[in-house]
């Protein structure tokens, strides 16, 4: 429906009411429609047959965001969505319309996930803020798919929520129906509600997307665009209380010793109010999360790894506010290594440490102040120390007992634009080191949605014999709309920069200032659907002594043709080299980089076929003789039925004449020129049954070795003499291998069974360039972990409960 800005009134359409209106409000159309209150039984099975929807009102007349950005839907695919309510959730019914049913793509998929499927979709903004939204898709296939939508961080569909859907496929096309519970929903407490709201429909065979109230991909994010939900009044939401009550028992064989265990625990859900929700884990058990992706790390960073338990994957959008909580931290590692004296052994020293409990507390008010408060504690944790001579072992404790807080408040305001504190404070029992921080975060778009102003004052303090003071800033302004984009920004840290108790942080003392251009073709043109074409120009330098590290010319592409085939490439340059202040690990340290030019293309098939490919190559040309890097990359997956699907990736290094730290004493420091080979072979397979149960696997092997070719002693000004008297033999062999063979079953809402057998080992040799026979078989004489476990969660509404009663 093409409508006028400013247009406001009730357009009725033959042979069905339509409480559908358009306004304008900050230069982007809204429409709107009505829910009707019904006292009816619905049945959510995909057949919109029960009388009361006849009664509803209707969104219709779709539009066509991608690829065509504000194209009417076609007469053959309409899209025609009702809107239900009482007190305990509302009902949505989607009739989609297709003259090509035996077309529609519906490949099964666990929960959560979207392949090659069309599908419908929901955005509910309680707030009508324009800055979150409640996203709840079902695929063609049966599968739900839900998640939370932020202007600051796009999609997080780690969140899951308990809802019901049904589809059914037609000779007219297919069906939706959804209920989705307000024990789901943020909004505030009054009588009259207004929600944002927006519906999605996807045509996988054309890539098509559309929506109810049109999205200008010209400008600003999803969640500007909703339409609005009127109608929902007077509504007696239920109590919000829930538990998730698990049972896990674990068989575990490692190096010839088999244990058993039983486990046995809980998560709780309590509504605070319509907006605030509490969450908190009792007796934790993460058993049956994924293997981390470990690689041998010659940086001098630790390796950041991606959190794979459940709770602290859920609703965390606030959290994660000002990139200063790293939740890997609680129930990470211990925090330190225990004083070995020369007679003594350390026979055993825990890996990881406890988790005691954790809650989170998140919600927004109606004036959309957003309030966080997280609170984990950790338990103390002891390493075992043996003397040689008398056998006696005694403890040192590596983790006392620990309290880890974060608070944020996000202040919302102007549809698009938000200021955020937030703090984070880790206090450990005893004489150990304490840590604190705190950053004010500001992001300001203008009105009209095309320029936002942002930046950030960050303080850590870290308490551990004296305090240290660290702090860090950045500006930027940027032009995110049109065809033409920019963005200029400074990034200023201090040496003492330092929130690693709680955060992640690696590069330190140093100032970095980016320009970037952007161009792109977000509408249909000759043989593309679109192009993007970006040049960046970034400079880095010291600040404590002041010195120039380097400059960084880059330009990348990226064009999708009317075949959906997706190519491109790039190129980046320093033309001066580089001063590295972090490889010599030593403070006003620096070592040359010699300059280099680095080009890649990639090429990516239509991921509607059978098979699809990806393909890559990055190469680094150093101004160096015989320096070089090459990153060729391969990504095959095969789908043999809607039930069965298959991938491969392939992701070799090769590393030529490279130069990095060695070792180091108290005169100098020394550096190792050296040949790295790396080879990272996964492979996942998944059968899926049906929409709720399916059969998973996944490898991986990680295979890095490195061979030092020369030595060198550091000097002040960053260059380098041939050492012959240092000569240690640091060459190594790093393997890691890993199986997951998984069953899961969602047998009822939010409540799943899992089967899980794994298989992992790893091993290190200080030799390097070994043939690949042996090194398989020096992998497989090392000890093997076997694993089996199985793991039974099953939700609990209050509600429910009490009706039982």
């Amino acid at each position: 429906m093409k409508t006028k800005l400013g247009i406001l009134g009730l357009i009725l359409f033959f042979g069905h009411i339509s409480a559908q209106k358009v306004i304008a409000s900050d230069s982007i159309v809204r429409r709107q429609m009505n829910a009707v209150r019904t006292d009816k039984s619905i049945k959510i099975d995909g057949v919109i047959d029960e009388e009361v929807w006849a009664t509803a009102s209707i969104a219709d007349k779709f539009i066509e965001f991608q690829p065509a950005n504000g194209k009417p839907e076609s007469e053959n695919q309409k899209s025609v969505v009702k809107v239900l309510y009482d007190n305990t959730g509302i009902y949505i019914a989607a009739t989609l319309y297709d003259n090509e049913p035996d077309k529609i793509a519906r490949q099964l998929t666990e929960r959560d996930v979207i392949n090659n499927d069309d599908f419908f979709g929901v955005f509910i903004n309680g707030y009508n803020d324009k800055q979150q939204s409640y996203e709840f898709i079902v695929t063609a296939a049966g599968v739900q798919f839900d998640a939370k939508a932020t202007n600051d961080n796009g999609e997080d569909d780690t969140w899951n929520g308990i809802w019901y859907s049904a589809v059914k496929i037609t000779d007219k096309g297919w069906n939706v129906e959804m209920k989705i519970p307000y024990f789901e929903l943020r909004f505030p407490k009054d009588n009259v509600q207004k929600w944002g709201v927006n519906f999605f429909r996807n045509i996988q065979r054309e890539r098509k997307k559309l929506a109810w109230n049109h999205i200008d991909n010209t400008k600003g994010s999803f969640t500007l665009y909703d339409g609005i939900l009127n109608g929902i009044e007077n509504v007696k939401t239920p109590t919000r209380l829930s538990f998730t009550p698990y049972f896990s028992t674990y068989v575990n064989n490692f190096d010839g010793k088999t244990e058993m265990n039983v486990n046995g625990g809980m998560d709780l859900k309590y509504g605070i109010n319509d907006a605030f929700t509490f969450d908190m884990t009792l007796v934790p058990d993460f058993g049956q999360a994924n293997f981390d992706n470990s690689i041998l790390n010659l940086t001098p960073f630790e390796q950041q790894f991606s959190e794979q338990r459940s709770f602290f994957m859920e609703g965390t959008e606030l959290f994660s506010k000002g990139d200063m909580f790293y939740s890997r931290r609680v129930g990470g590692e211990p925090s330190i290594y225990p004083t070995i004296d020369e007679n003594e052994t350390l026979t055993e020293y825990p890996g990881k440490v406890k988790l005691f409990n954790a809650f989170k507390i998140s919600g927004r008010t109606k004036k959309g102040l957003g309030i966080g408060i997280f609170n984990g504690v950790t338990e103390k944790m002891d390493a075992t120390i043996q003397n040689n001579e008398t056998g006696e072992t005694r403890k040192e404790t590596v983790e006392p007992w620990t309290n880890y807080n974060v608070l944020v408040f996000d202040q919302r305001f102007g549809g698009n634009s938000s200021i955020t504190l937030v703090n984070t404070s880790t206090m450990r029992m005893g004489n150990f080191r304490d840590a604190n921080a705190t950053g004010l975060l500001w992001n300001i778009a203008n009105k009209k949605n095309t320029y936002n102003y942002y930046g950030n004052i960050k303080g850590s303090w870290v308490k551990d014999d004296g305090t240290t003071f660290g702090a860090r800033g950045s500006a930027g302004i940027g032009k995110f709309s049109g065809n033409h984009r920019f963005e200029v920004n400074a990034n200023l840290v201090d040496k003492n920069w330092d929130i690693n108790d709680l955060g992640f942080s690696t590069l330190t003392n140093y100032g970095n200032h980016n320009a970037w251009y952007g161009y792109r073709i977000l509408q249909p043109k000759g043989n593309l659907n679109n192009m993007y074409l970006n040049f960046n120009l970034n400079y880095y330098h010291r600040l404590e002594p002041f010195l120039n590290q380097k400059l960084v010319f880059n330009h990348n592409n990226s064009f999708t043709n009317k075949k959906f085939q997706s190519f491109g490439g790039g190129v980046e340059f320093t033309p001066y080299g580089e001063k590295d202040i972090y490889e010599p690990r030593t403070f006003g340290r620096y070592l040359n980089v010699p300059g280099y030019f680095d080009s890649w293309l990639f090429f990516e098939s239509d991921s509607r076929k059978k098979l699809q490919y990806n393909v890559s190559i990055d190469y680094y040309a150093y101004d160096q003789k015989g320096r070089n890097q090459v990153i060729p990359s391969l990504y095959l997956r095969y789908r043999a039925s809607d039930k069965l699907n298959l991938i491969w990736k392939f992701n070799p290094v090769f590393s030529n004449n490279e130069v990095g730290f060695a070792g180091r004493n108290a005169d100098q420091i020394y550096m190792g020129r050296r040949q790295r080979n790396t080879y990272e072979n996964s492979v996942t397979g998944q059968y899926t049954f049906n929409n709720k149960m399916a059969l998973s696997l996944a490898f991986r092997h990680y295979f890095s070795d490195v061979t030092y070719k020369q030595f060198y002693s550091l000097n002040n000004d960053g260059s380098l003499n041939e050492n012959t008297a240092y000569n240690p033999n640091l060459a190594g062999t790093y393997n890691s291998w890993n199986v997951d063979l998984r069953y899961s079953w969602w047998f009822a809402p939010g409540s799943q069974l899992t089967l899980l057998y794994r298989n992992a080992t790893s091993n290190y040799l200080e030799v390097s360039r070994m043939r690949f026979k042996n090194n398989f078989n020096e992998l497989f004489d090392a000890p093997m972990i076997n694993n089996l476990s199985l793991r039974v969660t099953y939700f609990l509404d209050y509600n429910r409960v009490k009706n039982w009663f």
